[in-house]
């Protein structure tokens, strides 16, 4: 005989807290095994109660859902988070989807939707709101930024264009680096090119601008 799925109800409203612990009171083989109203008790009764699944607010004063999640997470790595919350905006929802949690559900989901979260969680199946599957979709599908011209700079090349911004000759260069003066000059002409630039002054405000030299 399977033993019942444990689950933890996190969420810092007690009326909210009542009603679900009702309801999946009612499911087979799920069990309420206890009630948070806070991250930090949520993360106190993880411990003492081991829950296979926890049901996460994520607006919550003091430690929030996202939070709580990642620390929950560090601890029991084998626990689902299914997050169940009124919000759907990209502060809240990338963060705590990035901090481990397992499922997004909304709390405007049916009762039936939240049990048949709670037994695919249990068996290692993911389920997503379908306005927050198609808000990730979205985001894959956005075309990524294009890379810092300084990005495509080498390790040497980077130390070339610091030393530049300093005001260095290639002279300069050669003694610090340790290298002769024609292979600085080949390291200044990839700098140039690279950062699409005409000249050392030039490398040298964008070096600055950057941050990337004192």
């Amino acid at each position: 005989m399977e033993s019942n799925i444990k689950v933890l109800l996190v969420d810092d409203h007690e009326m909210v807290r009542i009603g679900l612990a009702a309801v999946l009171g009612t499911e087979d083989g799920i069990e309420v095994v206890g009630e948070a109203s806070n991250g930090q008790d949520g993360i106190r009764l993880a411990q003492e109660y081991r829950p296979d699944v926890v049901l996460m607010d994520l607006v919550m004063e003091g430690m929030d859902g996202i939070e709580t999640t990642r620390k929950l997470l560090q601890l029991y790595p084998e626990c689902k988070v299914i997050v169940l919350t009124s919000f759907l905006d990209d502060e809240k929802m990338y963060p705590v989807i990035e901090a481990g949690a397992f499922s997004y559900l909304l709390k405007t989901s049916r009762a039936s939707e939240i049990a048949q979260a709670i037994r695919a969680a249990a068996k290692g199946q993911s389920i997503l709101e379908s306005q927050v599957a198609s808000k990730i979709m979205n985001r894959f599908r956005q075309p990524k930024a294009a890379a810092a011209p300084h990005e495509e700079l080498t390790e040497r090349e980077m130390e070339v264009l610091r030393l530049i911004a300093k005001g260095k000759s290639n002279q300069e260069l050669a003694d610090e680096l340790f290298i002769g003066v024609k292979t600085v000059k080949f390291h200044v002409t990839n700098v140039l090119a690279k950062l699409g630039v005409e000249d050392r002054t030039q490398a040298a405000i964008y070096a600055f601008k950057h941050g990337l030299a004192e």
